[in-house]
């Protein structure tokens, strides 16, 4: 072979050229690929960040541990992917990270300490705001909830709990004064408060009287035997306004009585239950909206709809399991009805929950609006989130293992 002839300097210059235009062949086609991939701009960046120890502060960002968005110059959102991390990693490897972030979007994602992740607007696969919303809601159909008590005000706390115990058979469960904010709380029901619904009476120091509204229905009480119930609640003093018989449209057994502060309660006519203290009954101006709003944002099945014409209202049952096992939520519209007044009386339910960040997003995801940001309470560490639905209804969420604690 001629290769063979040449002399040792003129082979080792040939294998240079060789090399040479190896390297010049593999560089044309880097800068082909590199030709195809996108760049992100500063101004059509979105940038994913994921840190569970560390979050950016409310004054830049405004998030939670699940998913933040902030429209303040750097159009961020926060939620966690694996395969855009690993996807932004072999990204990196060929392209500066001051070329894909921009230098302002860099500077704040390193001083965050986070792990980097990005996407663009442009032709990198996009952040959505429909998978991030899919993400929130598919969590709340998983989430471990229950509802833990209704919280209203009474008048004389001492009479209610008397009613309470000799008319209705509940037990007062714990009892606690708070003189420094001037106001005392009772917990009763027919179980302990970590696997029962329980109620929390407040009452506030020198008010003794409270309008109740008529958004507010009532609370409702299984009983084996209404007839017997009724007289016991006769015998004690205590106001019957409806007796005994069957319901308008069906055949269940109930009754209607008032407590001390006017508070209506339904008993129904049921077997042996392991939760008789089974429905809150709220008044709502726009029945599937409500439905819908309870189904997505609380992650509550709806177990019946009943419409009854002749009486122009429709009743939901919304819960986290059966009637008969279950406390439930009972949403009543009223034909022609959008708006009620809803007093001072009533305050809200409390639902359990395994993260009130997520909890957050995803209320505000389906229409509602977060009275109280998620985070702890001041004091006793336990981390809550407020919030109103679309009817104004106030329900706060607890985290399920602080709640445990605190009742520790």
């Amino acid at each position: 072979m001629a290769f063979d002839r040449l002399t040792p300097d003129d082979k080792l210059n040939q294998r240079k050229q060789i090399n040479c235009r190896h390297r010049e062949r593999h560089s044309r086609e880097a800068k082909k690929m590199l030709r195809t991939l996108p760049i992100a701009s500063p101004s059509s960046l979105t940038v994913s960040t994921y840190n569970k120890t560390s979050l950016p502060s409310q004054s830049s960002l405004k998030l939670s541990p699940f998913c933040v968005n902030n429209d303040g110059g750097n159009n961020i959102s926060c939620c966690y992917s694996t395969s855009r991390r690993l996807a932004l990693f072999q990204l990196g490897a060929a392209i500066p990270q001051s070329h894909l972030f921009g230098a302002k979007a860099l500077k704040l994602l390193r001083a965050e300490g986070s792990t980097i992740e990005a996407s663009t607007s442009g032709n990198m696969a996009p952040t959505s705001n429909t998978v991030t919303e899919q993400n929130v809601l598919d969590w709340v159909k998983s989430d471990k909830r229950r509802m833990l008590h209704v919280v209203y005000r009474v008048g004389d706390l001492d009479k209610t709990i008397k009613f309470y115990t000799e008319c209705l058979g509940m037990k007062l469960l714990r009892k606690r004064d708070i003189p420094e904010d001037r106001y005392t709380n009772a917990f009763l029901g027919y179980g302990p408060e970590d696997s029962h619904f329980v109620v929390e009476l407040t009452y506030n120091y020198g008010v003794d009287k409270y309008d109740i509204g008529t958004g507010f229905g009532h609370f409702g009480i299984a009983v084996e035997d209404v007839s017997k119930t009724v007289d016991l609640v006769k015998a004690k003093g205590g106001k019957v306004t409806r007796e005994p018989g069957p319901v308008k449209g069906g055949n269940t057994v109930i009754a209607f009585i008032e407590d001390p502060d006017g508070y209506k309660f339904e008993l129904l006519e049921r077997g042996p239950t392991p939760e008789p203290l089974c429905q809150v009954m709220l008044r709502v101006g726009d029945l599937d909206r409500a439905i819908n709003f309870y189904k997505k944002a609380f992650g509550m099945e709806l177990l019946r709809k009943r419409d009854n014409p002749d009486y122009k209202y429709t009743i939901a049952m919304m819960g986290y399991g059966p009637e008969d096992k279950n406390t439930v939520l009972e949403l009543t519209y009223n034909c022609g009805v959008t708006e009620y007044d809803k007093g001072n009386g009533y305050a809200q339910i409390a639902i359990g929950t395994g993260d009130v960040y997520k909890t957050a997003e995803a209320i505000k995801l389906s229409g509602g609006k977060i009275t109280r940001e998620p985070g702890p309470l001041p004091g006793i560490n336990t981390k809550i989130t407020a919030c109103l639905d679309p009817d104004g209804w106030k329900s706060v969420f607890v985290d399920n293992l602080d709640f445990l604690k605190e009742l520790e």
